[in-house]
């Protein structure tokens, strides 16, 4: 810890503790080692001796908001996806889509949580999706591994990530179990999440979601298991405008939710964020007629999926799922427009799920940066802004004149696929959902 003082030899002045990295070279920031510091000295001590610090977010203060306060204050940075994109670095098996890789490869999962961390996360979730022990029956290769030991390597390994940015706030995460669907009853299923909060609880995590739920029955489940530890408690479903798996209206899921004790109502999975943010908006407006201000959520996959928007499973309808998405995938400016226009819906937690890489939540970040302060990710310092950094390219004057936002709006991506379809015919499902 340090403190900043006006000047050589002059009076210490308004102290207010905070925690900061310590520089390598202490004579560069003119400070003495103390318990506290001044926030306003030292930051303009940071920025005299580091000026791209402007745009880029540091120092933090010590007594970090929690994640209420966050979102009251405007927009939370969630982080994306981890089984997917695991699953294509080859630490996760498609299909089962479970989460052994927290025990067997833990250096994968610490590095895409500093991945995520510096592409500008506010949040880190524990890697804990389908992690219990229902979904965990089976073993693999001999080996069994169960919720506790999942969910506590999960957790081992996000704080060991987060502690390197002390603002960081951690989440730990359940998602269904097939208990529900067995029909095995809310004692057995709530069993099944409180097994998991245990484990959260112990390591003191930030905060609670419940996500993935095609049964708003089962968030419900969830939610009341989650509030009784103590903690903030969000919960996002896997729906569409048509509703849940029993034909629930997403309006009133969302209404159901925020009775349940919801802090933070949301949507994940399944759909691309065009039609989530159509979903978040019925979901508004039926809080809004309640008297119901919960915070609102978004996670969306990140594929366009342009067919699905009125299938009730989502993009599992399409042929492509789930090995074989990649044409789809959202390029890095189509992040922004997601941000902008889940930002100016009233959405203040905005993530992503499945297909969104680093890179995809660093634009998020950039693109409400200014409503953050100006706060730019860790990784600005090799980011080209909208391409700016383009100007310097030396390959052909073509590559060197697309530097500026105006061109990239206006590019309109080609898959390259000989043959290829611009959408494809949905698989239908529906008749066959318990």
């Amino acid at each position: 810890m340090y403190l900043l003082t006006r000047g050589r030899g002059e009076k210490k002045s308004n102290i207010c503790k905070m925690e900061v990295r310590a520089p390598k070279r202490l004579k560069d920031w003119n400070v003495s080692p103390v318990l506290s510091l001044n926030p306003d000295h030292l930051r303009a001590a940071w920025r005299t001796s580091h000026p791209k610090s402007k745009r880029v977010g540091w120092p933090v203060a010590m007594g970090k908001k929690g994640i209420l306060e966050r979102l009251a204050e405007g927009p939370v940075i969630g982080d994306g996806s981890y089984v997917i994109t695991l699953e294509k670095r080859g630490y996760v098996k498609a299909g089962p889509f479970t989460p052994e890789a927290a025990i067997e490869y833990p250096d994968a999962v610490r590095q895409l949580h500093r991945d995520f961390l510096r592409a500008g996360a506010d949040v880190l979730q524990a890697f804990t999706f389908y992690s219990t022990d229902g979904k965990l029956s089976t073993s693999e290769g001999g080996k069994v591994f169960t919720s506790a030991d999942l969910n506590q390597s999960a957790c081992d390994i996000v704080w060991e990530v987060a502690k390197t940015k002390p603002d960081t706030l951690v989440c730990g995460g359940v998602s269904p179990t097939p208990c529900y669907t067995q029909g095995k009853g809310k004692a057995a299923v709530q069993k099944q999440f409180q097994n998991q909060c245990e484990i959260f609880v112990k390591n003191k995590v930030d905060f609670l979601l419940g996500e993935f739920f095609g049964h708003v029955e089962e968030a419900e489940w969830a939610i009341e298991a989650m509030k009784t530890c103590g903690m903030p408690v969000a919960c996002t479903l896997r729906i569409g405008p048509r509703g849940d798996l029993d034909g629930v209206s997403a309006g009133e899921c969302a209404v159901r939710m925020a009775r349940a004790g919801c802090d933070i109502v949301g949507l994940n999975c399944s759909f691309d964020f065009h039609t989530e943010l159509k979903t978040i908006k019925i979901m508004k407006d039926a809080l809004a007629a309640e008297g119901l201000t919960p915070y609102l959520m978004t996670q969306p996959v990140g594929y366009h999926l342009p067919e699905v928007e009125n299938s009730i499973v989502g993009y599992y309808d399409l042929p492509e799922y789930p090995l074989a998405l990649e044409p789809r995938l959202l390029v890095r400016f189509d992040c922004r427009e997601y941000a902008r226009k889940a930002y100016e819906l009233g959405v203040h937690y905005i993530g992503g799920c499945c297909g969104f890489e680093p890179y995809h939540m660093r634009e998020v970040a950039e693109e409400l940066a200014p409503e953050r302060g100006g706060i730019r990710p860790p990784g600005a310092d090799k980011n080209s802004n909208w391409g700016d950094a383009l100007a310097e390219s030396t390959i052909t004057p073509h590559v060197a004149i697309r530097h500026t936002k105006e061109y990239w709006e206006t590019v309109i991506p080609a898959s390259g696929r000989p043959g290829g379809r611009l959408t494809n015919e949905l698989v239908a499902y529906e008749g066959q959902l318990k």
